[in-house]
């Protein structure tokens, strides 16, 4: 079993939202770890120092008598405007980068690799909740990237017999959650009417808490090798209502007006902001019933729970 014999996990962006939080859990069970972090100083003091993601980087002391690897490192953000710009970006740090990292994983005798990909793999949504046999659909560079990432994973794993579990989830949310779901709370907590009454979508999430449990299932089942799942709460929810848990936690009452879903998408068509609006409005749900029926695995957090935690811990 992985990670059970006195061999370490190595997890990758360990300063991370996720790597953070899977390394707290792993070290909580008793796992040994080796974080690995980009910047010094981040990660907790016993973070070591990883070379940056890309065809050159050099991974071979950090993997030496390991025996699993979690990669959550990810190139996320570009400076540059031009798709082909930023593809580069992505396909050097994500593709390549991966690829770097798994033939070191294997040459070193990595028994298992977990990829952590996103749901944007399977597109930007759909008319029924995406499961694992969806034909993959990414959208943008970042989720081509991570897609590309993934058949790399594949091929290589492959030639050096070296297991490969990959994850794919949506929207990551818990205490100290960055992006949108900060974003969210903290329009709440300051009481600003939202346009968001009228709007009935759904949408699944998943809590850290969640993601990390699935992920750890992930390292010690061997029913996991050689699979694709996607991670999620197990339940769905509307915009409105996750707003109203949010607010609720917060002892307050959300504020949302009505406005006709039709004027909010054109609205932000005008203003550039499609993509926030089809977040805010559309669906995107999944369907983690191969997780049950593989793993075992069921979410240990209800959403509704995992929410009201993650607000009152992020304010308290």
């Amino acid at each position: 079993m992985a990670g059970l014999s006195g061999s370490p996990v190595v997890v990758t962006g360990a300063s991370g939202f996720v790597g953070g939080a899977l390394v707290r859990r792993l070290r909580a069970d008793g796992v040994p770890v080796r974080a690995v972090v980009r910047t010094p100083g981040k990660g907790g003091p016993d973070a070591l120092r990883g070379p940056a993601l890309g065809p050159d980087a050099d991974w071979s002391a950090l993997l030496a008598g390991a025996d699993a690897v979690v990669h959550t490192a990810a190139h996320v953000h570009v400076e540059a405007t031009g798709d082909e710009t930023a593809g580069s970006a992505f396909r050097v740090a994500n593709v390549e980068g991966t690829r770097r990292l798994a033939e070191q994983a294997a040459a070193a005798g990595v028994r298992r690799f977990v990829f952590i990909s996103s749901i944007g793999v399977n597109g930007p949504r759909a008319d029924h909740p995406f499961t694992e046999s969806d034909a993959p659909a990414p959208q943008g560079p970042y989720a081509r990237s991570k897609f590309e990432a993934e058949q790399v994973l594949r091929e290589v794993a492959a030639q050096a017999g070296m297991q490969w579990v990959v994850l794919r989830p949506p929207l990551v949310y818990g205490p100290a959650a960055p992006g949108n779901f900060a974003r969210l709370v903290c329009w709440m907590a300051r009481g600003v009417p939202l346009p968001l009454g009228a709007v009935h979508n759904r949408r699944t999430l998943v809590a850290i808490d969640n993601l990390v449990d699935l992920i750890v299932t992930c390292l010690h089942s061997e029913a996991a090798a050689g699979q694709v799942f996607l991670a999620g709460d197990g339940e769905s929810l509307s915009t409105p209502d996750l707003l109203r848990i949010v607010a609720q936690a917060q002892g307050r009452r959300a504020c949302l007006l009505p406005v006709p879903v039709a004027l909010l998408r054109a609205a932000a068509a005008l203003v550039g902001r499609s993509t926030d609006a089809e977040r805010l409005c559309g669906n995107l749900e999944v369907d983690i019933g191969k997780a049950r029926r593989v793993l075992g695995w069921t979410p240990p957090l209800p959403a509704h729970e995992a929410l009201r935690r993650a607000v009152v811990e992020a304010g308290s």
